[in-house]
Order: structure tokens, then C-alpha cells, then sequence
């Protein structure tokens, strides 16, 4: 009898295994493939929601989980009576929303409370400069710093607007430097590295008696104006124009060997500006500091680095009276200004004894 022909009896054990294997793999691939497929479009959901502004519900991480807090923040544990949301919760989804392929900016988790004000410094424009002493911890390896609290009617736009400024600066030695703040709720705060001496003004109205009669002392003066000739050029080199450039701002921690330049809430960046033209016109309320502001500002409501220029004359006007020339284009630039005060600086008849007793002692008051 002849034997009927099947496919299927040629197969062997190893052959079925090996079909068996083939179709389990495609199928776990095909669940794999919908959940790729399903990611993907909750991501672009996620996505659509950020760019939109509508808010977004992340799942919390228990904080047995969390990891170290930065060094770049304050190092204070949160209290248990605050909300389960921090201000960088808030700012981070904020930033998200306009750019969300960018890392969000860094805010703080400090209020008012995590501070004690010890002295005051000044009194600005927008905000108030204080002594102050870190409760818990340091910032940035610093307990002692200088908070400036911002004064009533002052926006966080405002204040970001002076934080992006001085992060732009990033450091120079010459410029005070920002060490974190607080924008996302009131008073908003900026805290600073802390200099012995408080302003430049205060500083020289104090030993105005020891600087008139020592010619030597006097001298120091012109050391001063060249570390600011030096942030000054640095900010030009960052397009930024200061617009405030007083006494009243400027710190002192070494007399004269360490002095930086602070207070930017005026300070513009030029790289984010349509016009170099003040919006005078349409701010009525705005207030600039008449006696430091040049002829051309009031002419066409036009600041620029040579108006930081002129400002530079008012304050070190025994050095460089060519910073008030007009038409401002006939002003040294602070590169210049720089190379004219290193001469001076350098010249054998401008060199002091750095131990002459009575540079300590003014020092020592």
C-alpha cells in the first residue's frame, strides 16, 4: 500500500521548537511595539500641554529617594509646615513651558525666614541691602552674605530681569556676585557675597578726615577707580550697560585692593533690547539718578556705554574729567579708561607702602 505524503511528518522535534520560538518573539515584539507607540504619543501629549501652558501633574518622589540637595542652593532642610510645591517646582514648569528643550534655570528654597538680618547697608531704588547671616547651613560655602529685600511695587519680572543680568556677568573680580535669590514669591530676595566694608560712599564720607590730609592715601583713589574700570570694561564686553554707576554702588571689602561693582536693577542687556532708546515715554513713573545721568539721555532719551562712561567721570571726576565730553562719541571707552589708570598705576610716584600704619587703621575701623 502506498504511504501518503505530508509536509508535517518530515518535521522534527528541533524544527517545531524553533517555529515556536519564531512566533513567541514576534509577538512579544508587537506588545513591545505598542507600548513604544503608546509612550510616544503621551510624550508628545505631555509636550503639546507644556508648550500650551496648561499644567502638567508629575508624579512626586518620596523623598527617602530624593537626591542631595545642589550646592548651588541654600543648604536648609524644608520645613514641614510649607506646601508640598517649592518654588522650583514652580519656576521649573514655568520655564518648561516656553522653552522645553532648555534645562530649567536654577531657583532657591529660601524665604525671608532662612536669613537674619544683622545691619543695614543702603537703601536703593528697588530694594534694600542688608548684613545678613545665614540660619542653617551655607550658601555656596557662605554664612555671612549681603540679601537685598526688594521694595514694595517691585515685580518678579523685574528682579529676574536683575538675575539674568548678573548670571550673564558670571565672575569677575570686580563684580559683585550673585550667589541665589528667590523671584517666586514675596519679598523677593537676591543674596549676594558679603563685603566688610558696606558702599564705597560710606566708606570714604567715614574717612574723609584721614583721606583730605594724607596725599598718600588720596592715591588709593586711583587704584579704586582702576578695579572699576576693569568691571566696567567687563560688562562692555558682556553688551551690558550698568545705568547706575554711583558711589552709593559700589562695595568695598579690602580698602583699595578689593572693591566690586553691584545694584544692576537698572542695568540693561543690549542683546535683548530692540532699541538702545530709554522707554522713558511710555514708563512715566521711572526715576533715574539725575546727577549721574549724560546730556544726551535728555536730549533723545538715549543711554549707552558712553553714558556709563560719563558716570565713571562723576564718580572719579579727579581722574578723568574727558569721561563728561560732549558729543558722547568724543568719550574714551572703558578700554581706554583702563590703559590710561594702569599707567598711572604702574608710574614708580603713584606706589605706596602697603604698610603704612595708616592705611590699617582705617581698614581697622
Amino acid at each position: 500500500m502506498a504511504k501518503t505524503f505530508s509536509p508535517f511528518t518530515d518535521l522534527d522535534t528541533s524544527h517545531i521548537i524553533l517555529i515556536c520560538v519564531y512566533a513567541v518573539t514576534i509577538f512579544f515584539l508587537g506588545i513591545l511595539g505598542c507600548l513604544c507607540l503608546n509612550k510616544y504619543r503621551s510624550m508628545k501629549k505631555i509636550i503639546r500641554e507644556l508648550r500650551t501652558g496648561r499644567s502638567v501633574v508629575i508624579p512626586q518622589v518620596s523623598s527617602q529617594d530624593s537626591p542631595p540637595p545642589s550646592p548651588n542652593v541654600l543648604n536648609i532642610p524644608e520645613l514641614p509646615e510649607r506646601i508640598t510645591e517649592s518654588p522650583l517646582q514652580r519656576q521649573q514648569t514655568k520655564s518648561s513651558c516656553r522653552f522645553p528643550w532648555k534645562p530649567p534655570l536654577q531657583v532657591p528654597r529660601f524665604t525671608k525666614a532662612d536669613v537674619s538680618l544683622i545691619q543695614l547697608i543702603k537703601a536703593g531704588r528697588e530694594g534694600v541691602f542688608y548684613k545678613a547671616r545665614i540660619i542653617r547651613g551655607t550658601c555656596r560655602g557662605h554664612s555671612l552674605v549681603t540679601c537685598k529685600i526688594s521694595k514694595e511695587g517691585i515685580t518678579s519680572k523685574q528682579m529676574e530681569n536683575e538675575v539674568s543680568i548678573m548670571r550673564k556677568l558670571a565672575y569677575h573680580k570686580n563684580v559683585m556676585q550673585l550667589l541665589d535669590w528667590n523671584t517666586s514669591e514675596e519679598p523677593y530676595m537676591l543674596i549676594m557675597e558679603f563685603m566688610s566694608y558696606g558702599t564705597l560712599r560710606s566708606f570714604v564720607q567715614k574717612n574723609k578726615d584721614e583721606l583730605i590730609a594724607d596725599p598718600e592715601l588720596q592715591s588709593q583713589l586711583t587704584i579704586v577707580s582702576y578695579h572699576i574700570a576693569l568691571a566696567m570694561e567687563h560688562l562692555r564686553s558682556k553688551m551690558v550697560v550698568h545705568c547706575d554707576l554711583a558711589l552709593r554702588n559700589i562695595l568695598v571689602s579690602r580698602f583699595p585692593w578689593e572693591v566690586k561693582v553691584a545694584e544692576f536693577g537698572l542695568a540693561r542687556d543690549l542683546t535683548r533690547m530692540r532699541s538702545r532708546r530709554s522707554s522713558k515715554k511710555k514708563q512715566h513713573k521711572e526715576r533715574v539718578p539725575l546727577r549721574w545721568y549724560p546730556p544726551e539721555y535728555f536730549r533723545n532719551n538715549y543711554y549707552s556705554f558712553k553714558g556709563d562712561v560719563w558716570a565713571f567721570g562723576i564718580v572719579f571726576e579727579q581722574v578723568m574729567q574727558d569721561c563728561w565730553l560732549d558729543p558722547y562719541t568724543s568719550r574714551p571707552t572703558f578700554t581706554d579708561i583702563v590703559k590710561i589708570l594702569e599707567n598711572v598705576v604702574e608710574s614708580d610716584g603713584d606706589y605706596v607702602d602697603v604698610d603704612n600704619q595708616r592705611m590699617m587703621n582705617i581698614e581697622e575701623k
